[in-house]
C-alpha cells in the first residue's frame, strides 16, 4: 500500500512521532534546546534538498540517524543569523 501526500504539512504531522522520539533522544544526550521542527528544517535544508524520490521509510530513518553534532551545529548557526546585533 502506497502512502501519498497532498502536502508537506500533511508529511510533516506523519511523521511526528518519529520527530518527538528523537527529540527524546536528543534530550538524553543533553540537547534539550533541539526542538521537532529544528530536526525538520535541518533535514530539509542539508539532507533531503540532494535527494529525489524519497520514500516515507527513508524520511523516518534519516529522522531517527540523523547526525547529532551536525544538527547542533546547524541548530547553532540558525540561531546566531536570527540573533539581534546591535549597529556600531
Amino acid at each position: 500500500m502506497e502512502v501519498t501526500f497532498q502536502t508537506e504539512q500533511e508529511l510533516y504531522q506523519h511523521v511526528m512521532p518519529a520527530l518527538r522520539a528523537k527529540r527524546m533522544d536528543l534530550k538524553r544526550h543533553q540537547l534539550p534546546y533541539i526542538k521537532e521542527e529544528d530536526i525538520w528544517n535541518y533535514l530539509k535544508e542539508k539532507v533531503w534538498i540532494q535527494k529525489q524520490n524519497l520514500e516515507l521509510y527513508h524520511i523516518v530513518s534519516d529522522i531517527m540517524n540523523c547526525d547529532e553534532l551536525k544538527l547542533d551545529d546547524y541548530f547553532k548557526t540558525v540561531l546566531e543569523r536570527k540573533r539581534r546585533k546591535p549597529i556600531l
